[in-house]
């Protein structure tokens, strides 16, 4: 029977978690998917643990060295053959009613390109937080995705073949034939680039499922050189939505680029960095002072976090985190159920 889903993970360098991604989709409620795992050139036991997994649903394509997320989920677009694309990250991973769900969704809306869900946060080893990203599901525009980005991880959205196929391209790098869906040159940022092409330039809609189905893992506390990269191919994505969308980007890009320096500022205080944070969301109110208007309680939040963190020792700064993430995550729960979401897919 052909897969309906077909479910894309590259694998570099995640033998830590990998098997519990995988696990995570051969659970899945709904069963008629393939699994496509892209070895994008890992140089740890990855691949050896893919290997001892046998379920007739998976299937393994070789890279011979490391070209990027982009670069991945290009091949394994490639070989796909089901009607919905499903893109897991190797180190998230799914609740069981994920895929069950999304083909609910898309099927129910034939409008939706793109379908998506809440995500739940999870510490690096695994532990769920309870704690949620709660982006807007309904009526979103380009602006609001440039602004925004609603899908919120590289693990939470299911799309159209259809909607992939109106905005494939061939790379003129290569000499043979070769049909690129994201941006190969993007090692960052390559998502919302490739969602931004979809809503700016066809008619797919995007709609989210209120239900936190993707479990994403946060990160290792890091340094600041990775957010100034971020920040740099951030940067290039609105160089290159410059050249086709002109209208939205001369209208929404500043407000984008103080929103997108509000996101960098939290990862800089989810990884302890006080003093970039600060930076960073004081840029934000620099550029455009609008968004402590429109989005006043995230705003206030962020740039109250950035100064406790830089003012405080540690370990109160914990504390105060800690408070703060139980009564937010206690609040988001009672707005997923409002929204009808049943308790076991939030406890």
């Amino acid at each position: 029977m052909t897969p309906r889903v077909s479910v894309i993970m590259p694998i570099y360098n995640v033998q830590h978690f990998v098997k519990s991604a995988i696990n995570s989709v051969l659970m899945q409620s709904f069963t008629n998917f393939e699994l496509i795992l892209v070895n994008d050139g890992s140089t740890d036991k990855s691949v050896d643990i893919c290997h001892s997994i046998h379920d007739h649903r998976i299937r393994i394509v070789n890279h011979t060295e490391n070209k990027g997320l982009s670069a991945a989920r290009n091949t394994g677009i490639r070989h796909a053959i089901g009607k919905y694309i499903a893109f897991l990250n190797a180190d998230d991973m799914w609740h069981s009613d994920k895929l069950k769900m999304h083909v609910k969704h898309l099927s129910q809306s034939p409008k939706v390109g793109i379908s998506f869900s809440r995500s739940s946060f999870m510490s690096h080893k695994g532990r769920l937080i309870h704690f949620y990203q709660m982006p807007q599901l309904t009526g979103i525009t380009a602006a609001h995705l440039l602004c925004r980005n609603p899908v919120g991880n590289g693990s939470a959205a299911v799309i159209r073949r259809e909607a992939l196929n109106d905005i494939r391209f061939q790379a003129l790098n290569h000499s043979e034939n070769y049909t690129c869906y994201f941006d190969e040159r993007f090692r960052q940022s390559e998502d919302i680039e490739c969602w931004l092409r979809i809503m700016a330039t066809t008619e797919w809609k995007m709609e989210g499922i209120p239900a936190p189905l993707t479990f994403y893992r946060l990160s290792q506390r890091g340094v600041s050189s990775n957010i100034m990269k971020q920040l740099a191919s951030w940067e290039m994505m609105i160089d290159k939505a410059k050249q086709f969308a002109p209208k939205l980007l001369k209208r929404h890009e500043q407000d984008a680029r103080a929103y997108q320096h509000r996101y960098l500022a939290r990862q800089a205080i989810r990884n302890g960095q006080g003093k970039n944070a600060i930076k960073l969301i004081n840029s934000a109110l620099r550029i455009s002072p609008s968004i402590l208007l429109n989005e006043t309680s995230r705003t206030c939040v962020t740039l109250t976090a950035a100064y406790l963190l830089w003012l405080l020792p540690s370990a109160l700064y914990k504390i105060f985190e800690n408070i703060g993430q139980y009564f937010m995550g206690h609040v988001q729960k009672v707005r997923i159920s409002k929204d009808g979401v049943k308790s076991s897919l939030i406890s």
